[in-house]
């Protein structure tokens, strides 16, 4: 069997979705691995690195050729009609927006699993990719808040006087909120968090963060450990409420995502205009609409005195780890599905007696398995 792993060609894309550690577990399971030149340059995996791991350094119609393919974004239209019929696509596949993609997978006789659609269970922990990448992007987002705020995060004392430590607040406790948590602490700063779901409110204090109640009159715990869309009349409160606590912040770094939904509403102009001038607001949910309305996606601005960064690919700021990280994911998802099959791919069995497969396989037998949830717009 050979595994391609072809260069993303996704502007501002560094990872890469197999790395010299990887290819070399999958060479040992007898694997051949077929990598694209300079796919792993911007990760800084050099093309001698790959050679030493035992790989075939080959150019993109080769890499794409292969019998599993190993991508980080869904690929082009070019690129499914280079892939084989039969071929197996594993990657993050934009399961919220159709533009044609998943049809053309079908068409193209590609099966095809979607990464976002792994069930987060116990077992299937080893390939949850938005876990492993949200926990990056937790982090790293909180690092660029202490590259646009000018003060200090920690209390700092020095000849010269003292700094107060900074208040950050972090919104949404899912997996890269309490990144974000964890990291500012670890930075020194005061750290308060909120979340629509109460049951998170021990995991927030087991970081050492104090957690902010508001009565909003509902829960925003929704199935899967997700949250969910809140009622009008309760969203209104909350930003309300939310609006007085954000005042008094330094720094929010917001996370609030509802799967395939327009991100919630949580920091509103009001509150924005009431923070203290130099203030940072770190918008993780800028990609889907943003938590507030004033953030751009990709675009770091200054409105009414405040800072808002709307940065919507933190994992690509931190390529080398979150390549590490991606690569076992799918490489762990592969080696489970051939467990499955005796060692076969099989992927009608995997589908059939598997919930993990087949909660992800979104194309398969010239078939797409998934409807869209969001249109994408022209």
């Amino acid at each position: 069997m050979r595994v391609g792993i072809p260069r993303e060609t996704l502007l501002g894309e560094t990872r890469v979705a197999a790395t010299p550690e990887t290819v070399g577990k999958l060479r040992a399971r007898g694997m051949e691995v077929l990598v694209e030149r300079k796919a792993g340059d911007q990760a800084h995996f050099s093309d001698a690195a790959y050679a030493a791991a035992g790989v075939v350094l080959v150019d993109t119609a080769s890499a794409l050729g292969a019998e599993v393919v190993f991508k980080v974004h869904k690929p082009t239209r070019d690129e499914i009609a280079q892939m084989k019929p039969g071929a197996l696509l594993i990657g993050l596949l934009d399961i919220c927006h159709d533009d044609g993609t998943w049809k053309a997978l079908a068409d193209q006789g590609v099966s095809a699993l979607a990464l976002e659609l792994i069930p987060r269970i116990s077992r299937a922990q080893t390939m949850d990719v938005l876990s492993s990448q949200a926990g990056i992007a937790g982090y790293r987002a909180v690092l660029e808040g202490t590259r646009l705020y000018a003060r200090f995060f920690p209390l700092m004392m020095t000849s010269a006087g003292s700094a107060k430590p900074a208040r950050v607040i972090v919104l949404g406790a899912g997996v890269a909120g309490l990144q974000a948590i964890a990291t500012a602490r670890r930075l020194g700063a005061q750290v308060y968090a909120y979340d629509v779901r109460p049951e998170v409110k021990e995991q927030v204090h087991s970081l050492g963060a104090k957690f902010i109640e508001l009565d909003i009159g509902e829960s925003g715990a929704g199935a899967g450990g997700y949250a969910k869309k809140l009622s009008q009349d309760a969203q209104w409160r909350e930003q309300a409420l939310l609006a007085e606590e954000l005042k008094k912040a330094d720094v929010i770094v917001s996370t609030a995502q509802i799967p395939c939904m327009p991100a919630p509403v949580l920091i509103t102009e009001e509150a924005v205009i009431g923070m203290r001038d130099g203030s940072v607001v770190i918008d993780m949910a800028a990609a889907s609409g943003g938590n507030c309305p004033l953030t751009e996606q990709d675009k770091t601005l200054r409105k009414h005195g405040v800072i808002l960064c709307g940065i919507s690919n933190y994992p690509a700021l931190m390529p080398t780890d979150a390549s590490n990280f991606y690569s076992r994911n799918v490489m762990n998802l592969l080696f489970h599905i051939l467990d499955l099959g005796g060692g076969e791919l099989d992927l009608t069995k995997a589908m059939e007696e598997d919930e993990i497969v087949g909660a992800s396989l979104i194309a398969h037998d010239g078939r797409q398995r998934w409807e869209p949830k969001i249109k994408k717009k022209e």
